[in-house]
Formats: structure tokens, C-alpha cells, sequence
């Protein structure tokens, strides 16, 4: 084997044992990438990166995309429109057996295109649909399974923090990421809905049937949620039809939605300080990581083990779909036990040389592009799959009442649509790149 495979397993190893003991991962990270890179070069190179690279990582014009579209979630949820969203949700389809469940789908699909969160998305939508879905009898272990799986299409939908860092991080452009991401988020919203209408049909207990709202409240709920979609339409139709980058996107939507918080006042000093600090708090933890990712990296490409092993795979003569299997398996796997963040920067280094070496028909831009929406498939997955699903676990802080075993139950149809999703998104490459070529 050669040296630089070693040095990089020894790495990951210490990795892995430093995550373990349940060490910050961003600091996991940093100390591990430090100590290859003064293995492999010395103290000195080692000082001097060090001395410049979180500048040169922080000044990046592009990161300031993430503060301001979770700062304009933070606020979209301080402000209430999520629970206008479930409201309106509510009374388009409510009185349908199962209408509930499909109005948490409805309103997180609405609350990601202004959030790009899925934690925030699963709690917001939690606090806001729970207390009704108790009320009208849902099956507990259904009603905390919906709103978890609701909660993957904050980073579904665009804008979203997981595809704005995978941009940053492979180099490409966030808005045809974004651009890239609808049409298999919205095939993820009518799965989703599909395996509500079956599930409920064949089990039609675990949701009981309600009456419609009268007209006048259903009216009422519907007009009170056209700010909140008006949001939507400014930030995603902004993005797509070339008005403003991503980052002007954002800010634009920070804008309005404090805008519409204020003049409802549903927004007070106290709300959007609260939102301002946890918009810190967010924002730290994922720079830290970032940096942390970013020495990790470096450390990697001073050992060329990810280019080695792209000229190794390439060499062999592999099935280019049969590696892109396994890699994608390997996500599903790290997924179900590691923060989705620290997961993909800690693998982009090793697998995104050999996705671009491999020939799937495509220029190696729509090539990492199309990975970057499989990638962001496999972690919708993640955040709902045994054992740690991370949006089960926030949830579950909701619901405490409800055992764990019953929301990863409720959890399961819905995980059978993603695998459908992932399959197809992967036999057609086209699902995600049809816009991204419409509108180039």
C-alpha cells in the first residue's frame, strides 16, 4: 500500500476516534487535518497556512449567503408564518382522511424555500402542526414521522445551506445548484403525498377524517399566507431569473421577511434580537466546521490520496454508475450516524475527484452538479433514517411521549419514496439538469 494511502487512513482513523469521544466535529477536523499537515511538511508550512487561510476562507463574498438565509428562516419562524403556512395548508386540504399530514407537507415546502434548514424547518413545523394533529387524533407515531420527514425539505427545496456549502466547496455556481435542486424537491413533495393518500388509505386509523373549515376562516387562512409565498416567489424567482445572485437573494428575503413580521407585528425587538443571536449561534458552528473541513483537505491533497485513488478507480475500469452505487450507499450509511454537514465536507475531498474523473455522458460541470443533487438526495435521507436521523431526534424533543421506535415506523413510507427518488434521480441525470439547461 502505498505511503500516502497510510497517511491518509491514519488520518481518518483519528478521525473517527476523536468523533467518537464525542468531540466537536469542526474541531475533529481541525486537529486532525493540523497534525497530517505537519506530519507530511513540518511546523513552520503548518504556521504560515494556518496564518492565512482563515482569512482568506472567511472573506469569501460567497459564505455571507449563509448568515442571511438563516437569519431570514430564524425570522420567518420568530414571525409566525409557519404556522399561517400550516393554517393555509390546512384549509386547502384538511378535510381530506390523511389532509393533515399532507398540510405538514405543503407547509414545509413553503417554509424551506424561506428557510434552508431542515432542523429549523422539522421544529418550527413540529411546534406549529403538532398541537392539531394531536388534536384530531392522528396516529402519534404517523403525525411525528410526517413532520419529520417534512422537516428534509427545508435543504430540499432551495435556497439551501447544504447546497451552498457543497457549491463553495466543489466551486460551482450556487444558482444552478438551486436551479438544479427544484424539480427533485418537488418530485419529493408528491411522493410525499402519494405515501400519505396510500398509507392512510390502507391503514385509514392512523388519520381520521375532520370536517372542512367554515368558508369564511378557510378564506381567511389562505389570505393571510400570500405574504409568506410572495417571499417564496421574490427569493427563488429572483435566483432563477438571473435578477439577483444568492446572496442578494438572501438579503432581499431578510428584508421582506422582517418586512412582513413587523407590519403584522408578530415581530418585536425581543423576536428579532432572539433571531440575530441564534443566526450567530448557526453561523459559527457551521464556519467552524467549514475551517475545520478546510485544514482536513488540505491535508488530504498534500497526501494526492484522493487523486490517487481517482487514477486507481479509473485504472481498474469500473463500472462508472457501479462506483457512483457505492458512494452513494457509503453517504446513506455515515449519514444515519454523522451531522450531514461534517459528512459531506469530510467526504467531498475523497469522492468528488473520482465522480468528475468518471464518464457518465455529461461535461464535468453538469457532472458535478447532477452529484451535488445526489448528495443532498442522501441527505434528506440521513436526517430520517435508524439510528440517528436527526430530525427524528428533534421531534422526538417535541414529542416526548411519543417512543422513538414509533416515529421511525411512522418514518418509513416516506423513506421507501426517497429510494424511488434517489433511483430515478440517478438513471436520469436529466431530472436534475433539465432547468439548469433550460435557463443557461
Amino acid at each position: 500500500m502505498a505511503p500516502e494511502f497510510v497517511v491518509a487512513a491514519v488520518g481518518f482513523a483519528a478521525l473517527l476516534v476523536l468523533i467518537a469521544l464525542r468531540a466537536p466535529i469542526g474541531i475533529a477536523m481541525l486537529l486532525t487535518g493540523a497534525g497530517g499537515y505537519y506530519y507530511i511538511v513540518g511546523l513552520d508550512p503548518l504556521l504560515n497556512y494556518l496564518k492565512t487561510t482563515p482569512w482568506h476562507l472567511f472573506a469569501n463574498y460567497t459564505l455571507s449567503v449563509i448568515p442571511l438565509f438563516v437569519l431570514m428562516g430564524s425570522l420567518a419562524e420568530r414571525g409566525g408564518l409557519a404556522r399561517d403556512l400550516f393554517s393555509a395548508a390546512n384549509a386547502v386540504v384538511g378535510q381530506r382522511r390523511g389532509g393533515l399530514a399532507m398540510a405538514v407537507i405543503g407547509a414545509c415546502t413553503a417554509f424551506g424555500a424561506v428557510c434552508g434548514s431542515s432542523v429549523a424547518t422539522t421544529a418550527t413545523m413540529g411546534r406549529a402542526s403538532l398541537p392539531e394533529l394531536r388534536r384530531f387524533g392522528y396516529d402519534p407515531g404517523f403525525a411525528t414521522g410526517a413532520i419529520a420527514v417534512g422537516g428534509t425539505l427545508g435543504v430540499l427545496i432551495p435556497p439551501s445551506v447544504i447546497l451552498v456549502v457543497y457549491g463553495i466547496s466543489t466551486e460551482q455556481n450556487i444558482a444552478k445548484l438551486f436551479m438544479a435542486a427544484l424539480l427533485p424537491g418537488l418530485m419529493a413533495v408528491v411522493l410525499y403525498l402519494l405515501a400519505i393518500a396510500i398509507t392512510t388509505k390502507m391503514r385509514p386509523r392512523l388519520a381520521p377524517v375532520h370536517p372542512a373549515l367554515p368558508p369564511a376562516e378557510r378564506r381567511a387562512a389562505i389570505l393571510g399566507v400570500l405574504p409568506v409565498l410572495l417571499i417564496a416567489v421574490v427569493v427563488i424567482g429572483g435566483i432563477y431569473g438571473g435578477i439577483f445572485t444568492p446572496t442578494e437573494s438572501a438579503a432581499v428575503g431578510v428584508i421582506a421577511t422582517l418586512a412582513v413580521g413587523l407590519a403584522r407585528r408578530t415581530l418585536d425587538l425581543r423576536g428579532i434580537a432572539a433571531s440575530i443571536r441564534a443566526t450567530a449561534e448557526t453561523t459559527s458552528m457551521i464556519f467552524v466546521i467549514l475551517l475545520g473541513a478546510e485544514v482536513f483537505n488540505a491535508f488530504l491533497a498534500l497526501s494526492q490520496a484522493p487523486d490517487l485513488l481517482a487514477m486507481w478507480i479509473t485504472d481498474q475500469g469500473f463500472s462508472p454508475y457501479g462506483v457512483l452505487a457505492a458512494m452513494l450507499l457509503a453517504y446513506i450509511a455515515l449519514g444515519a450516524v454523522m451531522d450531514e454537514l461534517a459528512m459531506i465536507l469530510l467526504t467531498l475531498p475523497v469522492f468528488f475527484p473520482v465522480v468528475t474523473a468518471l464518464d457518465f455522458g455529461l461535461d464535468s460541470t453538469e457532472t458535478a452538479i447532477w452529484f451535488g443533487i445526489l448528495v443532498l438526495t442522501v441527505v434528506g435521507i440521513g436526517l430520517t433514517a435508524p439510528p440517528i436521523g436527526l430530525n427524528v431526534f428533534v421531534v422526538s424533543s417535541l414529542a416526548p411521549d411519543v417512543p422513538i421506535a414509533r416515529t421511525y415506523r411512522g418514518v418509513l413510507p416516506f423513506l421507501a419514496t426517497d429510494f424511488i427518488r434517489l433511483a430515478l434521480c440517478v438513471l436520469f441525470p436529466g431530472l436534475s439538469l433539465w432547468l439548469v439547461r433550460m435557463l443557461s
